[in-house]
């Protein structure tokens, strides 16, 4: 059994913690935030015990009893708290962002790695079993080599707000840094870790906070494969993924937030079928279920999480696409 500390305690605390409910290997033991009527609303909500409650982020992480903590706290304040708690040997689970930028990613894998302790990052689908079946339809053959991908995740914020974190550079906003791990996840998933990333375009837009409410780039993978990519906080997008192939091609409908029931579209040479995928758990649920798991056996690389060797190659290729449209 593994037992969480949660840091950050707003909506994603909150699904995160809905999340252990649903498990048989975790079980919340802490929780803190800066913020007291924070705190005293959750412990309500999940009828928390008082000796569970830490108004001192420091104090839970050094907690003899905890032995993962979930960081869900802003985006601007995860480097550190992914440092204090590799100091303090805990297990981390963190929101995406992770860090932001690729020099601030660098810095947590170095103190990850050299404090021995497990990381992912907290990119769900990829624990969900749409994503494992997605996998053994290609690994089957039944659409040949892929091509081509093209993936999507877009929403309209109806009025911007400088304070969001969505629109706030200090806080690490924008649509890039926001949504764009979760195509570059894809990719990632897809393709080997030692695979060669090409942007061979990339073009976005801003607003009046400075920070980029749409992006879209090529990628041109191994030198054979096309990717297009798009983020969007102005925009609603269909947020649908197409992979292609020399046989035929798969359409994950909900790739970003799959319910307990979800389904893809197969077409293979001139046949046609809708694949329907059941989760006995949500979709948080699975993550946390399958981080602990990994977590009780000591294992990091599980093509169906994102360790932190995965999150390095995602915030690199973020920070170059950001880069890029600011030229």
């Amino acid at each position: 059994m593994i037992n969480w500390g949660i840091v950050g305690l707003g909506n994603m605390g909150h699904k995160f913690a809905s999340s252990l409910e649903e498990t048989n290997n975790s079980k919340l033991r802490g929780i803190a935030s800066l913020n007291d009527q924070r705190l005293k609303n959750f412990q309500e909500t999940f009828n928390i015990k008082n000796e569970f409650l830490y108004k001192n982020y420091n104090e839970l992480l050094e907690e003899k009893n905890i032995d993962a903590i979930y960081i869900a706290t802003l985006n601007n304040s995860h480097l550190e708290l992914i440092k204090s708690c590799a100091k303090n040997k805990k297990n981390i689970l963190c929101e995406k962002p992770f860090t932001l930028n690729y020099e601030e990613a660098q810095e947590a894998r170095d103190y990850i790695n050299r404090n021995k302790v497990f990381f992912f990052e907290a990119i769900a689908f990829r624990s969900h079993p749409q994503t494992q079946i997605v996998r053994e339809i290609i690994n089957q053959n039944e659409i040949g080599d892929i091509t081509t991908v093209e993936t999507s995740f877009g929403f309209k914020v109806k009025k911007i707000n400088p304070k969001s974190r969505l629109f706030n550079k200090n806080l690490g906003g924008g649509s890039i840094l926001d949504l764009g791990c979760y195509p570059l996840s894809t990719l990632n998933f897809l393709f080997n870790k030692d695979s060669k990333y090409e942007f061979t375009s990339a073009n976005g837009t801003f607003c009046s906070t400075d920070v980029d409410d749409s992006a879209n780039a090529e990628i041109l993978i191994n030198n054979k494969v096309k990717c297009t990519i798009k983020v969007s906080i102005k925009e609603n997008f269909d947020n649908k993924t197409v992979i292609k192939g020399t046989k035929g091609e798969i359409i994950i409908n909900n790739p970003w937030l799959p319910e307990k029931k979800t389904t893809l579209d197969i077409k293979n040479n001139n046949s046609f079928y809708k694949k329907f995928i059941n989760s006995d758990l949500s979709i948080f649920a699975n993550q946390t279920q399958k981080v602990s798991e990994n977590f009780l056996n000591k294992t990091q690389n599980d093509k169906f999480l994102v360790d932190i060797d995965d999150s390095l190659n995602i915030m690199r290729n973020l920070t170059e696409w950001s880069n890029i449209i600011k030229k």
